[in-house]
């Protein structure tokens, strides 16, 4: 049995402010599951404080545990010989009834659930892209491709070093771990002078060892920059560390060699990279048949986030790869005016919007989104799957209008055969040839 750690449980006070629901809850005490990290913290208290404004009656508990994952901050998340590191445990105490539902980022649960366990919500999406963030001794406007050769670049995700190889073969890729605190200090503490973030660049992601492996005692890291989740960032009040996004919506100037002047050109490309399935989604886990539960959540609840999450599972499951397997998705609504709307934001957003810019998780904002969420609007998704070195890669776009969860599921089906048909099998089929690579879950 899982043992709540009683030093890690936050009591939080009611509120005052409810959306006044048609019924009432029962009062009680609701248990919220969550992981011990800053980030977790952070996402449990937003979901408690939705559910005081909700159902103000209740009192809200938060119970932080040490996952897999998060007890072992050294391993590459490739390299793991497990799978749900970010979710078992958690899943453990919701199916003994120790905590009445559990906060998740949606990118870090496997498409295969529990039996007994359902998603009873997902919070409007925070910003989905990855971020660059750069070596605070580089200038803010420094593009990956004007990196020097062999310049290190930190993640432990297989989707994004292999998407981001693909664009920039010029610079190596190493695993970064620990939380985003971790991750930021080991950015500002390395070294880089030109041609000394480069030391340690024989070691990249898909090998036995990780950057910390190949460090001797004492000696400090080199990255360039590192790459994590903009929402993540954002969450936490960092977005200021932000340098650049990373989306299909970017255009970076870069370098033409051997134009007729025999000097170098310059002209602007399209050099984002599409982001993991569920990122930036904030998923509530519970017991399947909890109707107090589901009541509590149902205001909650962003159908819209809700339609496109599945739809990128779906794919995701019918390609049956795991978290870390190089699968990339966007996604984007396409309303009756046909006005693209991003899937993250509350209130939708348009998808030039400047994260930092992005409205804050507001209960009106929920409530809006829950309720009107039933007009016939058409969802794109891009896809793409890519080997792990980046030289073969399978893309497509698709829209269809999604209104329930089976037109989600279906369309999920649809792209996959898509990508299937233009020759992503064979890319996956050779990377599950490595099964060491890509049996950790999770895409950090």
């Amino acid at each position: 049995m899982a043992t709540i750690d009683p030093s890690a449980s936050t009591t939080l006070s009611t509120s005052t402010t409810a959306l006044n629901p048609e019924t009432t809850a029962t009062p009680g005490v609701v248990n919220i599951g969550t992981r011990r990290s800053i980030l977790a913290r952070v996402q449990a208290d937003l979901v408690a404080d939705l559910l005081r404004k909700a159902w103000p009656t209740n009192e809200y508990v938060i119970h932080a545990i040490s996952t897999m994952g998060d007890k072992n901050q050294v391993t590459a998340l490739h390299d793991f010989g497990a799978k749900a590191l970010w979710t078992h445990e958690l899943e453990a105490m919701l199916g003994e009834s120790e905590v009445d539902a559990i906060v998740h980022c949606v990118k870090d649960m496997p498409t295969q659930r529990p039996e007994a366990l359902t998603l009873g919500a997902i919070l409007p999406r925070e910003d989905p892209r990855d971020a660059v963030v750069l070596h605070p001794s580089l200038s803010s406007d420094t593009t990956l491709s004007a990196l020097p050769q062999d310049s290190v670049i930190g993640t432990s995700s297989v989707r994004r070093s292999a998407q981001l190889k693909r664009l920039y073969p010029h610079l190596r890729f190493q695993s970064v771990r620990g939380n985003v605190q971790t991750r930021l200090r080991k950015l500002d503490e390395s070294i880089i002078d030109g041609t000394a973030s480069h030391t340690t660049a024989g070691a990249k992601i898909g090998d036995s060892q990780t950057v910390e492996e190949n460090q001797t005692e004492g000696e400090k890291p080199h990255y360039s920059a590192i790459i994590l989740a903009a929402a993540g960032m954002i969450r936490l009040g960092d977005q200021k560390r932000i340098s650049r996004y990373l989306s299909t919506k970017n255009m970076e100037e870069v370098r033409i060699e051997g134009s007729d002047e025999g000097a170098p050109q310059k002209e602007h490309q399209r050099r984002g990279t599409l982001y993991a399935v569920g990122q930036g989604a904030l998923g509530i886990e519970i017991r399947k048949g909890d109707e107090r539960m589901e009541q509590l959540l149902r205001p909650l609840n962003c159908r819209k986030t809700w339609l496109a999450c599945m739809a990128e599972r779906s794919l995701m499951r019918t390609l049956e790869g795991g978290c870390s397997v190089p699968i990339g998705v966007e996604t984007e609504w396409v309303d009756g005016k046909k006005q693209v709307e991003s899937t993250h934001g509350g209130l939708l957003s348009t998808v030039t919007k400047l994260a930092g810019d992005a409205a804050s998780t507001s209960l009106e904002g929920i409530k809006e989104n829950w309720i009107g969420a039933e007009g016939d609007d058409e969802l794109i998704m891009r896809a793409i799957v890519v080997s792990l070195d980046g030289t073969e890669s399978v893309e497509t776009e698709l829209s269809k209008t999604t209104m329930t969860d089976a037109d989600a599921d279906q369309f999920g089906r649809d792209v996959a055969r898509i990508l299937v048909d233009k020759g992503a099998g064979k890319i996956l089929e050779a990377i599950n040839l490595d099964r060491k690579i890509i049996e950790g879950q999770g895409d950090a």
